[in-house]
């Protein structure tokens, strides 16, 4: 099934603000959340969806790489999807947008998953300076992060001795609070995460030395992370769980990798085309020869020059530029010749005399027509 707009799924406006698309996406939830609609499938569907456009859309920076390049991205490695790349099962969207649902519940119905509320990392954030000859053939980085890891001691369980746990004493294992309080409407409801277990349900009954009870530590570990080809200066690699681990062996978070390119002495990039300034010797673009370009792979290509070549003359070298990222298109750019003449400062005796032997002559004055397209463009740049 084709992806929708994110926005079309929301219901709401690409100019829409943070509180609207929370409120959009609380509306939907309600309407398909699969406690009302038990055993319907086009409803889990559907509330699904519009987890996957929240996730996206709430997210500042996510919002602005799909506004930018719709499902076509990076993000998520290969592809962009408002999960990155990773399948998302009911609990999952749960375990991160409980906020969204007042808790584990809202709307005077509650929810418990299956399993124990898992806690998930934070992400961690890379930035990575790329040559140019990095983004056209891709490149695999290592990191050696310090991060927090899953303790040794506990095996990330968080309990001393492979002790167990007993239900939570102040939310008795539901894993949130209810709050009743008295306002000018009647009685009301609220629903909030347990602040004791954290939504887990269970409290530890003798808690690890090491980590505290947490299940995690500092720790380092070194990450390989692969760059695809094609990235640009500012683009975002998302590596999936890969950040920091959570707590009691709960979701690792996300490695977000920003990608900075170096200048290149030779090329200048625009797009994924490559633009490349040769200096043609007057006598070879009067006479025409053969001139040698440098391509972005170290090699070189033997490249014609037509006798009379003129200064800003351009030549296109097809398929001779960058890839496009994966999932931003197909195929090369090209590496466009920007030709300019060298005019030499100091003549020898020698030379000054060959060049004023043909200073009357009609070709190297140029015709008419040549001097005024010449004026012309000159007067309308300044005018």
């Amino acid at each position: 099934m084709n992806k929708r707009d994110y926005y079309e799924v929301l219901g709401v406006d690409k100019t829409a603000s943070e509180e609207d698309i929370k409120k959009a996406y609380r509306k939907i939830a309600i309407k398909y959340h699969p406690d009302r609609n038990p055993g319907d499938k086009e409803a889990e569907e559907k509330f699904k969806e519009a987890a996957e456009a929240y996730n996206v859309l709430h997210d500042p920076q996510k919002r602005q790489q799909y506004d930018q390049f719709g499902f076509s991205g990076p993000m998520g490695g290969g592809g962009f999807d408002g999960f990155g790349g990773a399948s998302m099962n009911m609990d999952d969207i749960f375990s991160m947008f409980g906020d969204i649902f007042g808790g584990h519940g809202f709307g005077g119905f509650g929810r418990r998953s299956s399993r124990q509320q898992q806690h998930r990392g934070s992400d961690l954030r890379l930035k990575v300076r790329l040559s140019l000859q990095e983004i056209n053939q891709g490149v695999t980085k290592k990191f050696k992060l310090r991060k927090d890891v899953p303790c040794s001691h506990c095996h990330g369980t968080g309990a001393e001795g492979g002790g167990g746990t007993e239900t939570c004493p102040t939310c008795h294992g539901s894993g949130v609070v209810t709050r009743t309080t008295q306002s000018i409407f009647g009685m009301m409801q609220t629903q909030s995460v347990c602040p004791t277990c954290q939504g887990e349900g269970q409290v530890i009954k003798n808690k690890c030395h090491e980590c505290g009870g947490t299940g995690v530590t500092k720790g380092e570990e070194v990450v390989e992370i692969n760059i695809p080809a094609g990235v640009a200066e500012g683009m975002v690699v998302n590596v999936p769980g890969k950040g920091n681990a959570g707590q009691h062996n709960g979701i690792n978070g996300d490695i977000q990798v920003f990608i900075e390119e170096e200048e290149n002495d030779t090329f200048v990039r625009d797009g994924n085309d490559l633009i490349y300034n040769l200096l043609l010797d007057f006598p070879t673009a009067a006479l025409g020869g053969e001139v040698d370009i440098p391509t972005i792979e170290g090699k070189s290509l033997k490249v014609k020059i037509d006798s009379g070549t003129q200064p800003g003359k351009t030549m296109r070298l097809r398929g001779k530029g960058l890839p496009a990222v994966q999932g931003y298109g197909s195929g090369r750019g090209d590496l466009v010749v920007n030709i300019s003449v060298y005019v030499p400062k100091t003549l020898s005796r020698d030379e000054r005399k060959a060049l004023e032997h043909f200073q009357d002559s009609d070709n190297f004055k140029g015709d008419r027509q040549t001097k005024d397209s010449i004026f012309s463009r000159f007067k309308n740049y300044f005018s």
